[in-house]
């Protein structure tokens, strides 16, 4: 079943903050982020101000984070802890090319039971691994979509859990 998608209009930013908190309970609901569930990977792609980091914000917010949230457009990478491993927030936004993607030392964060949230993969093409589930943010008339990609089978068993999100029942577009 990879490759399965869901598009939902976002017409606001609580919206695209009911994404992020479902992404959280779709990464959680199957064990990951737990001892011995393992991690995941999830790619954020979009124009500046799609609402990327919007998103990411209300999924660290589910997950338990409590402090300061910052994007990670200058600082590149930001760790937080969470109750099991840790979700890594990386913007590539400014990087060069695969040297600089490669200098960040996102390797160590591959395998356990961290979360990696990778915003502008195209520019990480060849240094990053595979996507669990690919999340495109787009503009769509005076308001914004949201398309998720399935590419793996642990990105398809979150994408069943965001299928019967009831909170996300209002932005449903559609399934296919």
């Amino acid at each position: 079943m990879t490759g399965a998608q869901i598009e939902y209009p976002l017409g606001d930013p609580t919206a695209t903050e009911a994404l992020g908190a479902a992404l959280a309970h779709g990464y959680h609901g199957q064990g990951y982020g737990r001892a011995g569930g393992g991690g995941a990977v999830v790619f954020l792609q979009g124009e500046l101000g799609a609402g990327k980091t919007t998103c990411v914000r209300a999924l660290l917010r589910t997950l338990g984070v409590t402090g300061l949230i910052r994007s990670p457009t200058y600082t590149l990478v930001e760790v937080y802890e969470l109750t099991m491993g840790s979700c890594v927030h990386v913007d590539l936004y400014r990087l060069q090319g695969l040297p600089d993607v490669e200098e960040l030392g996102l390797r160590d964060y591959l395998g356990g039971d961290h979360l990696l949230l990778v915003e502008w993969p195209e520019k990480g093409a060849g240094a990053l691994p595979r996507a669990d589930l690919e999340l495109t943010l787009s503009y769509w008339g005076g308001a914004r979509r949201a398309l998720v990609h399935a590419r793996t089978e642990r990105g398809d068993l979150m994408l069943q859990i965001l299928r019967h999100d009831t909170r996300l029942n209002t932005y449903l577009s559609n399934l296919t």
